[in-house]
């Protein structure tokens, strides 16, 4: 298993190196540099050679490439030109919103598209399936700032069950210890900010996780279908085994490794930052953070973003990996 991980980390280091230098690249293309980009209209001949000689955008390209790449091994993203403030503070800001809101999301989408996936393959035709499969459909193809605008109208406006927007109520006074308000509310034994914050999580959560759900449901339906007609587990149900032994051991564990790798790039994407589910529910994480850096043209904040998701998805492909070790030992030899 060490070994594995070791040589899928070895592996991933030329990623995140071509990923540097297409972000130095794209940075000394922007239009009028990036000293430009970043005055905007107040770019004059002498603002624009001050911020050159301030970022060091006055040295060769490979001294300029050198310091980038040094910062980022540093973890060193810089700092906003919009608010002054490091990038690394900023999305460690905000970052636990979004982290919170995703494995919410995800867990809704496994928990309830797995099995529902697996028995819409067993009782293939029969109106389970057929209610799975339109009800995926229509998952993928509603929008999913629409869909959080029908969930707050019902639930939150018009019948006032869920809260329509925000991490904790107003008159919640949590104490902040990690930046995640379930785990914090837990931590410091303030369990009324840690059902608050629960609650308030539930309208994003579904939302997003309308997409996930989706794809999980077919996916583990038709990799269940798959399955189902290979001959060893044909030859289990004859040699007499019990159907839940079938079931978990020769069709659920072997079904599981498609739907493993959609899990570990659905999460990415989430993680990536939900920016509508985000807006419309005023939720304060990295998506709408993002957004706002793209209007206001804060490139360091875009490029740390960039690489700060880099790394992330790098974290999601290696517990993939592990994932698929774990349900097939074959994988670790390869």
């Amino acid at each position: 298993m060490l070994r594995l991980v070791v040589r899928r980390l070895l592996q991933l280091i030329p990623t995140l190196l071509g990923l540097s230098v297409l972000l130095f690249l794209w940075l000394n293309r922007l239009p009028g540099g990036p000293a430009s980009a970043i005055l905007g209209e107040r770019a004059t001949p002498t603002e624009v050679a001050r911020i050159n000689r301030a970022l060091g955008l006055d040295q060769p390209v490979w001294v300029q490439y050198g310091r980038f790449l040094k910062r980022i091994f540093q973890l060193d993203l810089g700092t906003s030109t919009k608010t002054g403030q490091p990038v690394w503070d900023e999305f460690a800001l905000r970052f636990p919103a979004t982290v919170e809101l995703s494995i919410a999301a995800m867990l809704i989408a496994v928990v309830v598209g797995v099995p529902l996936g697996y028995l819409a393959a067993k009782r293939r035709g029969g109106w389970l399936d057929v209610a799975s499969v339109s009800g995926s459909l229509l998952g993928i193809c509603v929008p999913v700032f629409f869909l959080a605008l029908i969930l707050k109208g019902i639930f939150a406006v018009e019948l006032g069950i869920f809260p329509s927007y925000g991490r904790l109520s107003t008159g919640i006074d949590a104490t902040e210890v990690t930046g995640f308000a379930i785990l914090d509310g837990v931590l410091t034994g303030e369990l009324d900010a840690a059902w608050d914050a629960i609650v308030h999580l539930v309208l994003p959560a579904v939302t997003l996780s309308s997409i996930p759900l989706a794809v999980i449901v077919r996916m583990t339906r038709a990799s269940v279908l798959e399955v189902l007609g290979e001959d060893y587990v044909r030859t289990a149900e004859s040699k007499g085994l019990e159907k839940s032994v079938v079931r978990v051991r020769h069709v659920l564990r072997n079904a599981l490794l498609p739907v493993v790798t959609a899990v570990g790039l659905l999460t990415g994407s989430l993680l990536s930052g939900a920016v509508l589910t985000e807006s419309v529910f005023a939720f304060g994480g990295i998506g709408s953070f993002i957004k706002d850096a793209i209007d206001a043209r804060d490139y360091p904040v875009l490029v740390g973003f960039i690489m700060f998701i880099a790394m992330v998805y790098v974290v999601i492909n290696l517990l993939v990996d592990l994932a698929y070790s774990l349900i097939d030992p074959r994988v670790r030899v390869n």
